[in-house]
């Protein structure tokens, strides 16, 4: 996913293949024959998608990893007390993401009672093995830009706009992830987009009080 003069740009339309959780029916088997077999293969086929959302959700490679693993021990912790059919019913992306989504709301209201993170400038994206220097430079600038425009959204704008671009879910899926109408999703991602084009435009934040003071 890159940034464009229009704003993100934007998957396949839905139904189009883009965004289909195709490891879903087999993961959920698999959880409900044995769940510690299953589980691997829930965390083997999801691992990326909820780092990754959760990279740019909030921002900072550290916390990623924390809201991460977070959600996937809140996730063992629940299916040990869901019933087999229950397991063989789940959509295992969804539920993920939503697990997810939570635990990052949560943290964002304690927030205030732990330490200042580190600059958001300073989170890359998740490196690719097989890509050259150049490529990984260019994403590097890249993902910082996006980091710290995506930090500067409301957090339901945010949190649409990530699910839709970054994870690459469809409408109705990210409703059932936010547990919100498929008609708000859509407003969040339209306004966070206009939102972000109109910061790519704009000064970075002190930028002006800066130059207003230099002059002095």
């Amino acid at each position: 996913m890159t940034v464009t003069d229009e704003g993100l740009t934007p998957p396949p339309a839905d139904g189009a293949g883009a965004g289909g959780d195709t490891a879903g029916a087999r993961v959920a088997a698999a959880l409900s024959r044995d769940l510690d077999a299953g589980f691997a293969e829930l965390y083997e086929a999801y691992r990326g998608a909820v780092f990754s959302t959760a990279l740019r959700l909030c921002g900072r490679w550290a916390e990623a990893e924390d809201l991460s693993a977070e959600a996937f021990l809140r996730a063992y912790r629940a299916l040990c007390g869901y019933e087999r059919e229950r397991i063989a019913g789940l959509r295992p992306r969804a539920w993920l993401l939503t697990i997810l989504t939570n635990v990052w709301r949560n943290s964002l209201r304690s927030a205030a009672r732990r330490p200042a993170p580190g600059p958001i400038e300073d989170v890359p994206d998740p490196p690719d093995p097989g890509e050259g220097v150049e490529d990984a430079a260019a994403r590097h600038e890249t993902g910082r830009e996006l980091a710290a425009l995506l930090a500067r959204l409301p957090d339901d704008q945010r949190a649409a706009v990530v699910l839709r671009h970054v994870t690459d879910l469809p409408v109705a899926e990210i409703a059932a992830v936010l547990g919100m109408p498929e008609g708000t999703v859509k407003s969040h991602i339209s306004r966070g987009l206009a939102r972000l084009r109109d910061l790519r435009g704009a000064p970075p934040p002190g930028t002006r009080e800066q130059q207003r003071g230099g002059t002095r």
